[in-house]
């Protein structure tokens, strides 16, 4: 797929934006419990835990969309596994979750896995995937198409749910990566179309050419009436 390239962001430091978004949540009293030290080594552990033990993952979520956009704010760490995966990593706490999702916690760190028992997870596992450098070290990193057919796959899911909040955040994310990438977004939809309803994907589409008016009208820039 032909995207247009955009300078990368800085390398990101995974356990200080973790730390960061843990501190600035007010409603989370991991903030005043948690020490840096601990935030940032427990992240260094984990990620060694998962090259030590072959685990074959993909790292998703507001982490990921950092290595290509700026100013995200989150203190969970997402990633894509296979279910047989968590066998092998006893130290993750499962906290909870249903068929293809589920929450653990790993010293003090949350995190939110998405399991390749749903075939689109393991599709953009196997597709869209590039390592890329953090600070920490190279990891497996979901890319710009990748990013975005996880994000048109939750938004239905978010507005039964009546998640404004998360929709907006969403439809921003979809909004940025667009602007900034120009990815190819037909082939993004093929991905989707087994996997959503004829109904879903009718509105995504909508949603999709919204975004992409509001892109052009940016491109035009501000005109008075």
């Amino acid at each position: 797929m032909a995207m247009k390239a955009a300078e990368a962001p800085s390398p990101v430091h995974i356990g200080k934006v973790v730390r960061n978004a843990v501190l600035f949540n007010f409603r989370d009293p991991r903030g005043a419990t948690v020490s840096d030290s601990a935030l940032l080594d427990a992240v260094d552990r984990l990620f060694a835990l998962l090259d030590e033990r072959r685990i074959d993952y993909l790292l998703v979520g507001g982490i990921a969309l950092l290595q290509y956009v700026e100013g995200r704010n989150t203190e969970d760490i997402d990633l894509i596994l296979a279910p047989s995966a968590l066998e092998k990593l006893p130290e993750i706490r499962i906290m909870g979750g249903e068929q293809d999702f589920a929450r653990g916690t790993f010293e003090g760190l949350q995190i939110d896995l998405l399991l390749t028992s749903h075939p689109l997870f393991e599709t953009v596992r196997q597709r869209y995937r590039a390592n890329r450098s953090f600070v920490e070290r190279q990891i497996p990193c979901a890319t710009v198409e990748g990013l975005l057919v996880l994000k048109l796959f939750a938004l239905p899911s978010l507005y039964r749910q009546g998640n404004l909040v998360r929709v907006a955040l969403y439809e921003t994310d979809i909004l940025t990566l667009l602007h900034r990438y120009h990815p190819e977004i037909e082939p993004l939809f093929l991905e989707l179309t087994p996997h959503l309803s004829a109904t879903d994907l009718a509105a995504l589409r909508q949603v999709v050419s919204e975004i992409q008016a509001k892109i052009a009208r940016f491109g035009k820039g501000f005109i008075p009436s």
